[in-house]
């Protein structure tokens, strides 16, 4: 974050860039970082994923919301380079990403986390963190050999590493092994070992699922703080509190298309993206047709009841 920029300007840069759109799908944004068309990925006969087109505003946080089974997962792995579209193609930057594998993704400045935390249990927080740098003279095998080569990256790394874990309140676990911090403390570490690459661009994969609530609001800050230093955010959850509290819009997907967008405050009273919730017309009063049906079933189901008690 520049010194002389406050926190909050960078909200109200983000509402700002959002105050006259459309709340129509896909709809353009001032200064995209990240665009993708036509992205689909199928599975047997099941399309999981049919973007058309969806723009994510640089500077913001965004969140990608719907119920469960809509795709925003396998969506995430096809942008970051986990898993393999079909067909589409989507640029970070201006630059296309489709076909780049994930470690890559990863150094133009793009990274995630992910629902399931991919600490390496066996090795120390320091060392997961020192894993998240990249470039490292020391990963080639005959640099390895002559620590004169790499010391001093060495040092430097773990001197960021060191600012990062106290930033995230995980400086005391500096030398525990990864695999016994709780559930949100797993959640932290990856986050901050994220911010090991210096990205551009954070994709956070349900980062609150399984987090004990006492840890909620230090997530919730540490997001917020993402924007705060000049990062764009975008991420899954199905909490609706914190959705409202912490984005700036909202991309709704469901079967596999994105159905609605639109800012936190509106984007669940609008009706696309409750019958995509709890399904269509959930709240109309029944036909008289619809009523005679149940009651046959209704009716039906005694009558079996009643059958099945006198065979006893």
């Amino acid at each position: 974050m520049h010194a002389d920029t406050h926190p909050s300007d960078y909200k109200v840069a983000a509402l700002a860039a959002f105050k006259d759109l459309a709340r129509e799908p896909g709809v353009a944004k001032p200064d995209p970082i990240l665009v993708a068309d036509n992205v689909v990925r199928r599975f047997g006969g099941l399309t999981a994923v049919d973007v058309a087109h969806v723009e994510v505003q640089r500077g913001s946080i965004t969140a990608l919301i719907g119920p469960n089974g809509a795709g925003k997962t396998t969506f995430f792995n096809q942008l970051t380079g986990f898993d393999q579209a079909d067909s589409g193609e989507w640029t970070f930057n201006g630059a296309k990403m489709n076909g780049v594998p994930a470690h890559k993704v990863a150094r133009s400045g793009m990274v995630r986390t992910f629902q399931l935390t991919k600490a390496l249990s066996r090795l120390t927080v320091l060392e997961n963190m020192r894993l998240g740098a990249q470039a490292q003279k020391g990963e080639s095998f005959w640099r390895a050999m002559f620590p004169l080569i790499w010391s001093g990256q060495e040092a430097e790394i773990t001197a960021r590493a060191e600012v990062l874990l106290a930033r995230f309140k995980l400086d005391a676990k500096r030398e525990d092994f990864a695999g016994s911090l709780s559930g949100g403390q797993r959640k932290l570490l990856e986050m901050a070992r994220a911010l090991m690459v210096g990205p551009e661009l954070v994709m956070l994969d349900e980062p609150m699922a399984g987090v004990n609530p006492a840890l909620t609001q230090s997530l919730l800050g540490h997001v917020k703080d993402l924007r705060d230093q000049g990062m764009t955010v975008l991420f899954v959850e199905h909490d609706m509190d914190m959705v409202r509290d912490i984005s700036d819009w909202v991309i709704v997907m469901a079967q596999g298309n994105v159905i609605a967008e639109g800012p936190p405050d509106t984007i669940m009273s609008d009706a696309r993206v409750i019958d995509a919730y709890l399904g269509a017309h959930h709240d109309a009063p029944l036909s008289e047709e619809e009523l005679e049906e149940q009651l046959h079933e209704a009716e039906a189901a005694l009558e079996a009841e009643v059958e099945e008690e006198a065979g006893k």
